[in-house]
This record gives structure tokens, C-alpha cells and sequence, in this order.
């Protein structure tokens, strides 16, 4: 009975495995890749969810299904999944693809190692080890510490927990009845993880102070001042500021150096969230956008949105060199971290986290990097900056097109005014309709599939548009079809 094989099983037929896989990336190549990248290829195939059920035939049934049907489910799976390498895809902070980056991330898949010790992630430990290093070097530090997390939410939360310990270390075997009540502050343009982050800690999002944003999205540093008096004067203990560069929505950079200054006199841990903006720093033309950043505590630092490293790819960097990340999380598994190995234990990295099963995130950075060399990335950067400042001419040129703002970064927001409310800002109604235009026009592109861009309201802003300059095949050619899409798609409205 141990021999019989198991129905439409591959297990111990490597010849049939190997076939199946050779089949498998062959399907990859042509539909997610070839097809997925083409401008003659549509960005999405949508089908409402009671369809798109139907179609998927998603039931796990007792019985296995033959080679054939199984290779058609990847193909059905390809076909309605949303092309976010496509050039056409506009709509997150992360778009495209790098061949250098998926080859790594094919090869990380194959292997299926976890990142926690030396003795069976030998090449993987050392090589994120190195790729932290050079993050670390490019924010202006010579050493330091650091670990890839799974999302920039958890790199933020991570450095709220870092932050909380190193003043509170008896919060870790005591929990909240070591502390007394805390506060954080952060502007109201920065990342929604931060009120999670307090939330899934314990300290609750009223500890959360909000600090002002000026109307280019950036803190206002004498805010700041007030919101930390204000909150000493409640009877609560400051200990953490999370300045933003590259904020989601409108681009902004935070005023590093000021907002430093502040952390400096009152003792505060400073952590820069840079998930979006950090891979500015590789460009010499625009790294001033985060000057001050080497005097943070921590950075998150996302390679897999502006340098196209695939998802996932964060980085959280210290500047800390006394083992904190590990002094924190650390518990000492002594069926894993084992003291007395025959190698330098100190390379199991492993009680540095909170997971246990980690996922190689390095190799597809690391390979990338090696292809593309410090110089090719910079370009990437350059280019996706050049682009952006094209569009933004463009749109200025342009019949019923508004800037909602002049961008620093690639973010580009704008609202699209269709026939109808041209020449009507007077009306009393214009900003309520003039809200409901992006919707509409977001819902035909997707129902057409010809390009996905993202909209929200923003304070007392209504609906507009934010387009994302980051695909590194993006040309002049796109940015012309996206403002020559959207006027085909609202003519009528």
C-alpha cells in the first residue's frame, strides 16, 4: 500500500515533476510576462466576484484533477489576475517588472528555506546581511543593524516596539503594567500602520497625537513642539516621532532636520517611514529630498515599490549596534538557537523578529542590484522623476486637466474636468460633481481594462486622481496615453 501512487500525484516521478514545471514556466513566460507586459494586452479581464467564482472553480474537492486540467487553472488563474507589471498599471506605489528581481524570486521559491539560522539559510544570512549594510550606508550610517520584514506596516510597528522597550525594557516581561501612559506622534498625512502598529501593541490609538500637516502634505515642526507639550501636560510620556518621506497619497517629505532637532531635545526616538520615498536615496540629483535622515533611529525602507524588486521587499534599518532588535524579541529557542553549535551562533538571526518562518527577501534585491549596479538604480530613480515632471507639463497644457499640487516625488494628482463642469468653478454644486468624475472614470478603464490608476478624496479635497510614476518601462508614450484615455472616457460626462 506504501508503494501505490497516489491519484494524479507527482510525488517521487521527477522526470513528470520536471515536465509539469517546464510547462508551468512556459505558461508563466507567455501569459503573465509576455502578455502581462504588453501595452496590446488588456491591464485586467474583470468579472463580477459571483462570476469570477464560477469561472475559477474554486471547491477543493477529495479527488485530484489531471495535468491538463491543472495547467489550464493556471492559465484561468493569470488571465483574471490584475497585470501589475503591465505599463499601464498606475494604480499602486509598486508597478513593473524586473527580470534580474523575478529570477531571484523564482530561485527563492525553489530553494524554500526560512531565514532564522546560519545552519540551513547559510548563503541567505550572509547576503541580507550585506544588502543591509548598503541601505544602511546609503542613509549615511557605517553600521548599525536591521532585518526585512514582511511590509512596511511591520517595519513601522517593529520600530514602535523598538522604541517602547528601549525605554521601557521591563515592558516585555511585565506588558502594560510597565508603562506608564504613552504617547506618538506622527502627522495626519503618514501611513494608517502607524495607528495599527499602537493598536496591535497595546498603547491603544489614542496614543496616537496627530500632528499638523502643511498644505503640501509635509509636518509642521512647530506643531509638533505643541503636540508634545500638550500631551506632557495630560500626564503622558512621549517617546516616539515617525516623520514620513514619500507620503502615500500626495508624495510629501518631511522636514528631517527640524523635526530631528525636536527629537533631540526631548529624548525621542525618531523613526522615518521612507517605505515609499527611501529609494531616493540612491539618486544624487534628489537624495535632498531626505536630508536628516541619517539622524533617525530607524527607517522603513520599501525596495519593492520605486526600484521594482518585487513584492515583498522592506527593509527595517537601526542605526543601533547593541543588539536591540534581538535584546527585544529575542526568547531563546532552545530547539533552534542553539549555544553551543559548531558555527558562530551569532550569524542565527532568527530571535531578532517576531516570526519564526521567515521568507527570503534579499536574493531578489541583491540580484538585482548586481545586475543593474548602484548607477543603473539611480537612473531608474531619475527617470521615474523626469517622467513625473513630463506629465505635470503636459497636464498644465491641457483642456480640463487641474493639478491638485506641484509634486516633489512621482506622485502626480490631478483632477480630470470633463465638458460638462468646464468653466462652472462658480456653481455651488461644482465640487460635489466634480468628486463623482473619478469614480465613473475609474470604474470604465477597469470594466475595459485599459489602465488602473487610483483616486481618493483628500481633506477637504474631493475625488482625484494620483498617478504613480514608477514602472521603469514607463515612457512619454504612456503619460500621453493616460491623459488621452481618460479625455476619450469622460467626453461624455
Amino acid at each position: 500500500m506504501a508503494d501505490s501512487k497516489p491519484l494524479s500525484s507527482l510525488d517521487g516521478d521527477s522526470v513528470a515533476t520536471e515536465a509539469l514545471l517546464w510547462d508551468v514556466f512556459g505558461i508563466v513566460v507567455n501569459e503573465a510576462i509576455r502578455k502581462g507586459t504588453s501595452t496590446s494586452e488588456k491591464v485586467c479581464e474583470w468579472k463580477e466576484p459571483e462570476e469570477l467564482k464560477q469561472l475559477l472553480d474554486l471547491e477543493l474537492r477529495s479527488q485530484g484533477e489531471s495535468q491538463e486540467q491543472i495547467l489550464e487553472r493556471c492559465r484561468t488563474v493569470i488571465r483574471y489576475s490584475v497585470k501589475t507589471c503591465h505599463p499601464r498599471f498606475f494604480n499602486q506605489l509598486f508597478s513593473g517588472l524586473d527580470p534580474h528581481s523575478l529570477a531571484g524570486r523564482i530561485i527563492t521559491e525553489s530553494l524554500n528555506t526560512s531565514t532564522y539560522t546560519y545552519e540551513i539559510a547559510p548563503v541567505f544570512v550572509l547576503m541580507e546581511e550585506e544588502v543591509l549594510k548598503k541601505l544602511r550606508a546609503l542613509v549615511g550610517w557605517s553600521s548599525g543593524d536591521g532585518v526585512f520584514c514582511p511590509g512596511g506596516s511591520i517595519s513601522n510597528m517593529y520600530a514602535v516596539n523598538l522604541a517602547r522597550y528601549q525605554r521601557y525594557p521591563d515592558c516585555k516581561q511585565r506588558g502594560l503594567r510597565a508603562l506608564p501612559p504613552l504617547a506618538l506622534f506622527t502627522s495626519k498625512e503618514c501611513h494608517y500602520s502607524i495607528k495599527k502598529a499602537a493598536a496591535f501593541l497595546g498603547l491603544g490609538t489614542d496614543s496616537v497625537r496627530t500632528v499638523k500637516a502643511d498644505e503640501r502634505g509635509k509636518m509642521i515642526p512647530e506643531d509638533l513642539e505643541m503636540q508634545i507639550s500638550l500631551a506632557e501636560a495630560e500626564g503622558a510620556v512621549p517617546f516616539l516621532v515617525s516623520a514620513t518621506c514619500g507620503t502615500t497619497v500626495l508624495g510629501a517629505f518631511d522636514p528631517l532636520e527640524a523635526i530631528a532637532d525636536i527629537c533631540q531635545r526631548h529624548g525621542l526616538w525618531l523613526h522615518v517611514d521612507a517605505a515609499w520615498g527611501g529609494s531616493v536615496l540612491l539618486s544624487q540629483k534628489h537624495r535632498h529630498l531626505l536630508n536628516g535622515i541619517q539622524r533617525a533611529d530607524s527607517v522603513a525602507w520599501n525596495p519593492h515599490k520605486l526600484l521594482t524588486a518585487g513584492l515583498q521587499c522592506s527593509a527595517l534599518l537601526l542605526q543601533d549596534t547593541s543588539n536591540l532588535l534581538k535584546r527585544c524579541h529575542g526568547v531563546q529557542a532552545s530547539y533552534l538557537f542553539q549555544q553551543d553549535k559548531f558555527y558562530d551562533v551569532s550569524l542565527d538571526t532568527g530571535d531578532k523578529v517576531v516570526q519564526c518562518g521567515r521568507r527570503v527577501d534579499c536574493l531578489k534585491l541583491w540580484l538585482m542590484w548586481k545586475a543593474q549596479g548602484g548607477q543603473g538604480l539611480e537612473q531608474r530613480v531619475d527617470r521615474s522623476f523626469a517622467l513625473a515632471r513630463y506629465l505635470v507639463e503636459e497636464i498644465k497644457k491641457r483642456e480640463g486637466f487641474e493639478l491638485v499640487l506641484e509634486p516633489e516625488f512621482v506622485n502626480v494628482c490631478f483632477w480630470f474636468v470633463p465638458p460638462s463642469l468646464r468653466g462652472k468653478q462658480e456653481s455651488p454644486d461644482y465640487n460635489e460633481r466634480l468628486a463623482q468624475v473619478a469614480p465613473v472614470l475609474k470604474e470604465r478603464m477597469v470594466k475595459e481594462g485599459s489602465m488602473m490608476i487610483g483616486y481618493q478624496p483628500h481633506g477637504t479635497r474631493g475625488n482625484f486622481f494620483r498617478m504613480i510614476v514608477a514602472n521603469p518601462t514607463l515612457t512619454q508614450v504612456d503619460m500621453d496615453f493616460l491623459l488621452d484615455e481618460l479625455e476619450r472616457l469622460g467626453q461624455d460626462l
